[in-house]
């Protein structure tokens, strides 16, 4: 009876062990789970910082991208406002004009011209003649005499004499210079103006014309009158 208490005993001892063996381990598996969780949501927030810092990043290149453009674009603006402005200057003649080109020099036909005679000058409807060939044929800008001819020039025989907007022309040898878009331009005008009919009109009025060779560098000044507006309307 004495063997049998001792061994039901013992079992209850290694049932007992047995269970909080079990227990621990439970515990202990309990508290891997718990770290493992800890470690897995510390590695995501570590993951969501980094991607969040990259965002950031990305954030501020963009907006710094989107600042230059902006710079750029008004200075582009500004560059473009001031090139056309400048364009528009030289085509209206208000500012010095530098290309390639052609000069034409007048000078009088001395033989033709006796003692007693008026002085010959060139009439308003030659010069008028002339520069419409010219711009026909690639001219971009023209002086005569050192005056620049406009849209707004006036050409007129006034007590005797030509005068290009209030100017006389009465130094011989006269220069007339042409600026054309480009050498190949300036050399057909040149090739066109040695077969025009412009010479003779020219000769007919005891005056005769030559005509240089295309250059690279011909100038030609600014207009030094003033323009004057007549009138100016409100624009609705």
């Amino acid at each position: 009876m004495a063997k049998i208490e001792k061994k039901g005993f013992i079992f209850i001892c290694f049932l007992f062990g047995v269970m909080i063996a079990i227990q621990i381990n439970s515990l202990k598996q309990e508290t891997e789970i718990e770290s493992r969780s800890t470690w897995q949501l510390r590695e995501n927030l570590t993951n969501a910082m980094k991607t969040e810092t990259k965002l950031l990043q990305e954030i501020q290149e963009i907006d710094e991208l989107i600042a230059q453009y902006e710079t750029e674009k008004v200075q582009s603006g500004k560059t473009i406002l001031t090139d056309t402005l400048k364009e528009l200057r030289l085509e209206a003649g208000l500012e010095e004009w530098e290309g390639p080109g052609i000069t034409i020099t007048v000078t009088r036909a001395e033989e033709f011209i006796e003692a007693g005679d008026s002085d010959p000058y060139i009439s308003p409807s030659v010069l008028h003649k002339l520069i419409n060939e010219l711009n026909r044929y690639g001219a971009q800008a023209i002086s005569i005499g050192e005056q620049r001819i406009t849209p707004y020039s006036t050409i007129r025989f006034i007590e005797g004499e030509t005068k290009i907007d209030g100017y006389p022309l009465r130094d011989f040898p006269l220069h007339i210079k042409v600026i054309t878009e480009d050498e190949e331009t300036a050399e057909k005008l040149y090739n066109y103006m040695q077969v025009s009919t412009i010479a003779d009109d020219f000769f007919i009025e005891r005056f005769r014309i030559s005509i240089s060779e295309p250059k690279q560098n011909i100038v030609i000044p600014a207009y030094n009158g003033d323009f004057k507006i007549k009138t100016m309307e409100i624009v609705n």
